[in-house]
């Protein structure tokens, strides 16, 4: 039998979210790419929830956007619904979140895959990484082996500059609903089953790790008239920071909220020992953040009742996603269950709610650029890392996908700290810490969350998407044009003043403001939480029409500037120990007065800085101490030396 072999640049194993935000950012930035999928009419498929964004991920998916990803463009093209949560509170937790049309945003995606130069589709299952041993001029920044390409089930051997893994939940997966165990992908899908033991052999270790979805129910079957309709905003704000407002504005599809009550919670207590979390049958740890109904009903005991949300999966068709309810629970007991809530009474169960289990990677073996370490060229992204979530997925492809593509061109990494974006802080949270349970992104796991705002992840990072080449010239100009109008805007307002004659004191009470004693710059006045910007245009004689995002941040910026100072001050601080580099070949051993804990664990996460390695769980502010006057010392000593 003759051997194929072909020659790429990047292979991407799995076609999720991440999958194909790794395989575009290739792509685009000219690598011949090949990206693997168990189902080509499955691609960016949404297995659980049909929405993208909601707090925190939105600020994740407008940063993709920035970056010159594609998930903010393919939801702003398929959504049913658009609502921004938290609006009752400041623009540090304002996240936009869209209800998703799963089968057309799949479709759409796909189709920008299939166009894309440079891009190929392949529906196979990669059985075998292939390594090679590393050379000796990267033996000494820490490598053993490098990546050689991948191998299909087939027997096809595609030789590759670098792989990057995506493989999402699919790895050994099961299914488990009751007593009945399927071994199979989400949805039923396939799974892969053979690429664990080919990582496994490198080296790499796997652990298993938990999710779970609940039912989908004919929306027939449902009466609405019980439950509370959810409506979308008006105006829509797109996702994309390139999307044309005008064009994005439709009728939209209402979502229905309802609750569980006591009879649901008796229902899962007296059944509790029949379900596969309980039953000591699930290996793997679950989502904290994400309960099944029964975690909830058992660990929140003096709950009366939980929200239930009931969510359109497409026009495609009738199923109802049933968001909050997600179980594992024999399908007996999820029909007796879920017809205990108003509006479900007479449900029909069309796919019954599942747990799901699977291979994913065991913390510390993670370097910042999404790379295993040890391995030159393997990087890996999405639920394979230990995160959950869609745009937790989509968020890293796309930053192992630039990494792959820098690391090929011999360019320098793409690198965004926690100070620069929620990106930032998801990469550091799974390179530095050891999460016990599927990581999602929270607003609160932020410590600049008031300088990182989904408003202006286009200021933060598009510098960053152009400097890779993901952005174009003419897409920058509007930017820097963009911030341009926005601090002329700001240094205009704080000079403007308006006198307290009789015209303005008129204006302040017809407000419900406090009079003026002296002169006032507009500035101050949009300070007051009477006034907004467009309040003001009445009094404003000297105004030129700007855009609304620009008005927007000119608002944000005068109104928060306290705030945002003395967050800029921390991050002066932050990055001070960002700098304290630590040698790659230290030896921690010979760092005396760690704690032995301390000293395992920076052995193991490797921290390339201080700031790393003070976020290290298990290494406190004595051990960091230590640590530094042990590098000040090995200086000293260098500086003798010379």
């Amino acid at each position: 039998m003759t051997e194929i072999r072909e020659k790429i640049d990047v292979a991407v194993i799995g076609a999720g979210h991440a999958g194909c935000e790794a395989a575009l950012a290739c792509a685009r930035l000219g690598l011949e790419t090949v990206i693997f999928t168990m189902s080509a009419d499955n691609i960016a498929f949404m297995p659980c929830n049909p929405h993208i964004g909601g707090s925190s991920k939105g600020h994740l998916v407008r940063e993709i956007d920035a970056l010159g990803g594609e998930m903010g463009k393919n939801i702003d093209k398929t959504f049913l619904q658009s609502k921004m949560l938290n609006t009752s509170k400041g623009p540090a937790v304002h996240s936009l979140r869209c209800q998703a049309d799963k089968m057309e945003y799949s479709k759409a995606m796909k189709k920008v895959l299939e166009n894309q130069k440079n891009l190929t589709i392949k529906q196979a299952e990669v059985s075998e990484i292939l390594f090679e041993e590393a050379a000796d001029d990267i033996k000494k920044d820490g490598y053993k082996e490098k990546i050689a390409g991948v191998k299909i089930f087939s027997g096809i051997i595609y030789e590759a500059k670098a792989v990057i893994l995506c493989t999402g939940t699919y790895l050994k997966s099961r299914c488990l609903t009751g007593e009945a165990i399927t071994y199979s992908g989400p949805n039923g899908l396939q799974p892969s089953n053979l690429l664990s033991e080919s990582l496994i052999k490198a080296g790499i270790e796997l652990r298993r790790f938990k999710t779970g979805t609940p039912a989908r129910m004919d929306g027939n079957s449902i009466d609405f008239s019980k439950m509370s309709e959810q409506f979308g905003d008006t105006p829509v704000i797109p996702f994309s920071f390139d999307t044309d407002v005008e064009t994005i504005q439709k009728e939209q599809v209402s979502c229905w909220l309802t609750y569980t009550n006591e009879k649901t919670h008796e229902i899962i207590r007296a059944n509790i020992d029949r379900s596969p979390i309980y039953a000591g049958i699930i290996e793997g740890v679950g989502p904290r953040y994400c309960p099944s109904i029964e975690d909830k009903v058992v660990k929140f005991p003096d709950h009366e009742r939980h929200q239930v949300f009931v969510e359109p999966e497409g026009t495609f068709t009738n199923e109802m996603y049933i968001d909050g309810m997600s179980s594992s629970l024999p399908e007996d007991v999820q029909l007796a269950m879920y017809r205990t809530v108003p509006g479900l009474e007479n449900c029909k169960i069309v796919k019954s709610a599942y747990a799901i289990e699977y291979d994913c990677l065991c913390p510390g073996q993670l370097s910042p650029t999404l790379e295993i370490k040890n391995i030159r060229g393997l990087f890996s992204a999405g639920q394979f890392n230990g995160s959950s979530g869609y745009e937790e997925a989509a968020a890293q492809g796309l930053y192992a996908g630039i990494n792959a593509a820098m690391q090929i061109f011999g360019k320098p990494y793409l690198e965004i700290d926690r100070s620069e974006g929620y990106i930032g802080v998801l990469v550091d949270d799974l390179v530095t810490k050891e999460n016990l349970e599927p990581y999602r992104m929270m607003t609160s796991r932020a410590e600049y969350r008031l300088l990182l705002r989904q408003d202006n992840a286009d200021i933060r990072l598009r510098k960053k998407g152009y400097e890779v080449g993901l952005i174009d010239e003419e897409r920058y100009n509007k930017l820097v044009d963009k911030i341009n109008a926005i601090e002329k805007e700001v240094e205009r307002l704080k000079k403007a003043t308006v006198g307290a004659n009789a015209r303005i004191q008129k204006f302040m009470e017809e407000h419900g403001s406090s009079t003026l004693k002296t002169a006032t710059s507009l500035a101050e006045l949009i300070c007051r939480p009477e006034f907004n910007y467009y309040s003001l245009a009445e009094i404003d004689n000297d105004r030129v029409e700007l855009p609304k995002d620009v008005i927007e941040q000119v608002e944000i910026t005068i109104r928060y500037e306290g705030y945002i100072q003395r967050q800029e001050r921390q991050v002066e601080q932050f990055k001070k120990l960002e700098k304290r580099l630590i040698p790659a070949d230290i030896n921690y051993d010979d760092v005396s007065s760690l704690r032995l804990e301390a000293r395992q664990k920076l052995e193991r996460f490797r921290p390339k800085n201080i700031g790393q390695a003070s976020r290290i769980g298990g290494v406190n502010p004595a051990d960091v101490s230590v640590l530094i006057i042990y590098l000040d010392s090995m200086n000293r000593g260098n500086s003798d030396e010379r």
